[in-house]
This record gives C-alpha cells, sequence and structure tokens, in this order.
C-alpha cells in the first residue's frame, strides 16, 4: 500500500534546495527523488534553458520525433461529489445528460471519422450512471473500431477494472487532484470522492488489474505546484517499482474557470508548468506526459519536442458535444480549440510527426 509523504515537509525540502543541487541534477546520469527535488526549487527557475535541453534530448532519445494524439469523449456528466473545483460538481444547477449506449457509439465514430484511433471516454463520478456493466458495454462496442480506449471516470475495485480490460479497455487515467492531504478535505465536500486514501490506492489496483498504461496527476492551481509535482515524482516511483510492466503517464491539468464561479486557488504559469514537465521528464525518462487542450494553443506548440509526448485535439468537454455543437455543461473551457487536423499540421511544419495509432489491439488480446 501507498503512503504518500507529508505534503508540507515535501514543499519545505523543495524551497531548501541550492544552485548547487539544481547543478548535480543536471548532470546526473539518472536522477533520484533528492534531484527532482532541486529541479522543481525556485533555485532551479534560473537554469530552465539547460532543462528544456535535456528534456528535448532525452524525449527525442525515447520516442523519437512522435506526437500521440487523442480526443476524449465525455459520457455523462452526473456527479455524486461535491468538489468545490469541477462544473459537474453535484451542487451545479447544469443540464445534467447520460450517453445512450448508441449516443456514445456515434460520438466515438465521429471521432473516428475525423481520423481519431485513440479517444479517452469521460464521466463525472456517479455510479448510477455510469457503472461497470455501462462501461463494459461501450467497451465491447469500441474495442475493435479503435488502437486504445482509455477511461476517466470514478475509482473502482481491482475486479472491475479487470472486467473492463477484458472487455476492451486499454488504459485508466485517474488523478489525485491534490496531494495536500489537509487542502483535499476542504475542496472535496461530499461523496466517496472524500476518502483521500481509497483515491490515492486507485493507480496501484488499477496495475494489478493488468491495465497496459495508468495515468496519475494533480490538479495545477489548488495547492503548491512544486510539492505536487514532487507528490507525483514520489507516487510514480513507488508504482514503478511495484510494477515495472505497466506503463505510465502524467497529466498536467492546470486549473481553468468552472461552473460555480470556481477560480484557480493558486496561480500556475506557463514557465512553472514547463519547469514542472522538464523536471518530470529529466526524472522519468521512460513517463507519457500528456498535455491537454486546457491549455493554449501557442504554448502547446512551443512544448512540441520539448517533453510532451501526447495531445488532446479537438476536444469537446460537454456529453454529446460532437455530435450536438449546441450542447452546453463543459466540465471546464478549452483554450485551444483546433481540429485535428491543424493540429498535426503544426506538429509536422515543426518536424514532427503526428500518430493517430502507435498500436494494434492484437496485444492487448495477447496480453489477456
Amino acid at each position: 500500500m501507498y503512503h504518500a509523504p507529508e505534503f508540507k515537509q515535501l514543499s519545505e525540502e523543495i524551497r531548501s534546495a541550492t544552485a548547487t543541487d539544481v547543478k548535480k541534477a543536471l548532470t546526473a546520469s539518472r536522477l533520484n527523488l533528492d534531484n527532482l527535488t532541486a529541479l522543481l526549487s525556485p533555485a532551479a527557475e534560473p537554469y530552465l534553458p539547460q532543462m528544456a535541453a535535456l528534456s528535448s534530448e532525452i524525449t527525442r532519445t525515447r520516442f523519437g520525433k512522435t506526437t500521440q494524439l487523442y480526443a476524449p469523449i465525455y459520457l455523462s456528466n452526473y456527479c455524486t461529489n461535491r468538489c468545490v473545483y469541477c462544473g459537474f460538481s453535484a451542487d451545479n444547477r447544469i443540464k445534467r445528460k447520460c450517453l445512450t449506449l448508441d449516443e456514445a457509439e456515434k460520438e466515438a465514430m465521429i471521432l473516428h471519422g475525423r481520423g481519431f484511433q485513440h479517444i479517452l471516454l469521460v464521466s463525472g463520478e456517479a455510479e448510477n450512471a455510469v457503472d461497470v456493466e455501462y462501461m463494459e458495454a461501450i467497451a465491447l462496442r469500441l474495442r475493435d473500431k479503435f488502437a486504445a480506449v482509455s477511461i476517466e471516470i470514478q475509482p473502482m475495485s481491482t475486479a472491475h477494472y479487470r472486467r473492463l480490460f477484458l472487455a476492451g479497455i486499454t488504459a485508466v487515467a485517474v488523478y489525485q487532484e491534490t496531494y495536500d492531504r489537509n487542502l483535499y478535505k476542504k475542496v472535496h465536500l461530499s461523496g466517496k470522492k472524500t476518502d483521500y486514501n481509497y483515491r490515492l490506492e486507485t493507480p496501484a489496483r488499477v496495475a494489478e488489474a493488468g491495465m497496459r498504461e495508468v495515468g496519475i496527476g494533480a490538479l495545477l492551481g489548488l495547492s503548491d505546484w512544486r510539492a505536487e509535482g514532487l507528490s507525483i515524482g514520489h507516487h510514480l516511483n513507488w508504482l514503478r517499482k511495484q510494477f515495472w510492466s505497466t506503463a505510465f503517464t502524467v497529466s498536467f491539468p492546470r486549473m481553468r474557470p468552472a461552473t460555480g464561479e470556481f477560480e484557480p486557488l493558486q496561480t500556475v504559469s506557463e514557465k512553472n508548468l514547463s519547469q514542472l514537465i522538464f523536471a518530470l521528464r529529466l526524472f522519468d525518462q521512460d513517463v507519457g506526459l500528456i498535455v491537454s487542450t486546457r491549455e493554449e494553443a501557442r504554448y502547446r506548440d512551443g512544448m512540441l519536442g520539448l517533453g510532451p509526448t501526447r495531445y488532446s485535439a479537438g476536444s469537446c468537454t460537454a456529453p454529446g458535444g460532437y455530435g450536438d455543437s449546441n450542447a452546453d455543461a463543459e466540465q471546464f473551457s478549452v483554450g485551444d480549440h483546433r481540429s485535428l487536423e491543424e493540429v498535426c499540421e503544426v506538429i509536422r511544419k515543426k518536424g514532427f510527426d503526428p500518430v493517430c495509432k502507435d498500436w494494434d489491439r492484437t496485444f492487448q488480446v495477447m496480453a489477456s
């Protein structure tokens, strides 16, 4: 069982790092958690150009010149949790919708027609609307149509994750939201999500179920982003040791305004986000790093080749939003509204290869 380090202590360790610690990290052949602490510190800020160069070199060595592309499909905005930062919070008076199986398949096929082979199925956390039977049925419909079908829904048991894996789900993303245990209590007011430990243990249950890939992360803008980054590093390091055959990704969702008049509690600049991405790339050379359409097109284009390996494109965060342009009740507003074709064009112009399919489902069949 994973036990997260004390958040305040991590924050203090980061701020005690010196320029000497940073230089040591930049010359290390393989980084440890002390090195990551230094690279996330204020003392590392003058060294961002060196960090970017090293991050770019590692990314090209490990992943080539490719950028994988995916799109999310929002299945439902029903949620039983009361989270102060989320547009789907049970408190918010929004139009609620849960897609039928036919509607979900229609949304998926719209994306298929646009060229997507990797999709992420997303929902609010409401088991009465989206349960394992519902997700299993969708997976069985889509498994032969896409190279990869990932999910980002409420935490489940190992048995349920195994069931979804056998049905065709290839990956699960579950963010801790914040590793700051004290703040976690303040922003999660009611619902099953109030259980910090159960959520923290979810990535391990996913890996135990045999999923090909597990995604973790924290919402940037709730607490100290530097300590969140180091907490992610500790969690990732533990998961690597326990589940060596599982692939891992880290997402960097920077908070945006949401229904309910929420504004981020902490300011996280693009410079801060870049430092976090570079530090994690240097720390774990093989982890997939994801930048979503929360970020502006200008920033996403500028980060190509510097660390991120996966981008979302042409995203809509409202259930049924691809088939109905008038669909409302988005979870959050996106920053990059470009289509898949437009994003691919920019990627190619910068000398990289957009990838809509990087593996075949045959591997999944063999694994199961």
